[in-house]
């Protein structure tokens, strides 16, 4: 509505009552009420406690073994074992059945884990040397590689190997495959010079600063203590 006064045009404005009078509710658009229900269930997963076997970290041994469903032409399925190096059995299950899938076209739809157990290391205070056997993707094709690690456990080689490779080739987790990773026990099966280097006789660390206990006997000393010899 406007008003004209001598010539000049001014709006009316109409003064409506406030919500409270006439009740009136703000409406809710669905994709804010979809938002509110999304974060009530992160609030409830981050109370929730994960279970054990979701920790993501340091790299298990799990011995997985599986096998096609039963059916009336095959009542007796063969059995698939596999040794599975994951952070969880959750990764675990889902590189056995990737594998499966590649090697014999068992799906995890159509087939079934019949055990699942870690492998724990024999002597986890002994250094050893190990060799893996390991064929990975790169951005130019795929290759096969041997490496040899010194290391006190299999999980321990091969948590070194996926560095390695990360550091070296840029490979990540998902485009390497280990194929065999076998402790070796004699010295003259080691072929790799930079392992080579450690199993000498006389082997000898250099120790460019050496702090004696009479240096950290007294708190003051009147001269600055030389560690170089």
């Amino acid at each position: 509505m406007l008003l004209t006064l001598h010539g000049s045009t001014f709006p009316v404005i109409h003064h409506l009552p406030s919500h409270k009078s006439f009740n009136f509710q703000p409406r809710i658009s669905i994709w804010e009420e979809r938002s509110h229900q999304f974060q009530n269930l992160q609030r409830q997963s981050r109370q929730q406690p994960r279970p054990h076997n979701f920790t993501m970290g340091r790299l298990r041994e799990y011995q997985v073994i599986g096998r096609h469903l039963p059916s009336e032409a095959n009542p007796a399925p063969k059995l698939y074992r596999m040794r599975i190096f994951a952070p969880n059995t959750v990764v675990a299950k889902s590189r056995f059945w990737y594998f499966l899938m590649k090697l014999r076209k068992v799906k995890k739809a159509n087939g079934e884990i019949v055990s699942l157990n870690e492998i724990s290391e024999k002597r986890p205070m002994k250094v050893k040397n190990f060799g893996i056997w390991i064929r990975y993707d790169s951005r130019s094709g795929t290759h096969n590689m041997y490496k040899e690690y010194r290391e006190m456990s299999r999980t321990d080689a091969v948590e070194a190997l996926y560095q390695d490779m990360a550091a070296r080739h840029r490979s990540r987790f998902r485009s390497i495959h280990i194929l065999k990773v076998v402790e070796i026990e004699k010295t003259e099966d080691v072929k790799r010079p930079y392992i080579k280097q450690l199993l000498e006789k006389d082997l000898k660390f250099p120790l460019p600063h050496r702090i004696s206990k009479s240096m950290t006997a007294n708190l003051f000393a009147s001269k600055r203590p030389s560690t170089f010899y």
